[in-house]
């Protein structure tokens, strides 16, 4: 089977943040605040936005809000980073590929393909594998990616799987969710010599990762301390700020469980708590955000103030943690 070849570049080293998708009161999203928020990781130091993810409560949006809301960071962006967005939702492989082309058409620079949707999780990886090249053969020259998404359930793929998929010169990104370091070092050994890069989700293993060789993080902490983020992605490799490094790491683990409690409905919180207007509106049906979760955030964001003082990071936050 013969498969085109995309004409893009790899996607940039860094920090690409998996986007929140706001919304008003009434419910509807709030594309005034998506061009806002838009602005916003990009003056954290974004490399590139993935839209239309897990975090952007894809799938509880319609399917022309997720053509509208890749379509308004596309245009808000303007060429400044490239854009990734999900292209693949329940149905056959022909009805993925369909829509896979009506979000490339937005502009994006790559369209992110769910791994749990692809085969459902009694299904072998040579299914998997299958419809992965099926897609791939209906889909053109679109550059393609891939999201280990917990939703609706999460189907990890091993690299020999990816370096099968690698061999068509399609693959681009791989958004890992391993928490495995050595597979995440397999993975970028059998996708060396090819434009791609793989992006950690999970940040445990954030500068290990990074001094393995991954092409940068796209984690759900960049949705509540962006400039920790990319702070690490510019200083991973540092060994003058080593102790630093050190200290920031074991934060990002402390933190985890915290961060992952109600969102995306905490970090909505926690930007606005930080001075960015945006409601804590959310769609997708997660746990209450309680006095008790409320209160550990505001302790979490004061050591997220520290630490960022410490390391003379200057905020792009405004200074807003009184109630």
């Amino acid at each position: 089977m013969n498969y085109a070849t995309p004409s893009s570049n790899s996607l940039p080293q860094g920090f690409i943040p998996v986007m929140l998708t706001p919304f008003l009161k009434s419910g509807a999203v709030d594309y005034v605040g998506l061009r806002a928020l838009t602005d916003f990781y990009l003056e954290a130091g974004a490399t590139g936005l993935f839209a239309n993810c897990l975090s952007s409560e894809m799938f509880e949006l319609s399917e022309q809000e997720r053509l509208d809301v890749t379509q308004t960071v596309v245009d808000q962006v303007a060429g400044r980073v490239p854009v990734v967005a999900t292209g693949t939702f329940p149905g056959s492989v022909a009805e993925q590929a369909a829509f896979t082309k009506r979000i490339y058409d937005t502009g994006v620079q790559a369209v992110i393909v769910i791994t749990g949707l692809m085969a459902a999780e009694t299904e072998t990886d040579e299914v998997f594998t299958d419809r992965v090249l099926e897609l791939i053969s209906l889909t053109d020259h679109i550059p393609l990616g891939l999201y280990e998404c917990p939703v609706p359930y999460k189907r990890l793929i091993n690299s020999e799987i990816l370096q099968t998929l690698m061999a068509t010169g399609r693959i681009v990104y791989h958004k890992d969710t391993s928490l495995d370091l050595d597979e995440v070092k397999r993975r970028i050994a059998v996708a060396k010599g090819h434009k791609f890069g793989l992006y950690d989700a999970y940040m445990v293993n954030a500068v290990s990762s990074l001094r393995a060789g991954a092409a940068g993080l796209s984690c759900i902490q960049g949705n509540i301390f962006p400039e920790l983020v990319v702070w690490i992605c510019d200083h991973y490799n540092d060994s003058e700020v080593e102790n630093e490094l050190a200290e920031v790491q074991q934060f990002l683990e402390d933190s985890m469980e915290i961060v992952h409690s109600a969102y995306p409905t905490i970090a909505k919180y926690s930007l606005k708590r930080r001075g960015f207007p945006i409601s804590t509106y959310t769609r997708r049906a997660v746990d209450a955000l309680t006095p008790e979760l409320q209160d550990q955030m505001d302790q979490l964001l004061e050591n997220v103030d520290r630490i960022q003082t410490e390391l003379g990071i200057t905020s792009i936050f405004k200074k807003n943690l009184v109630r």
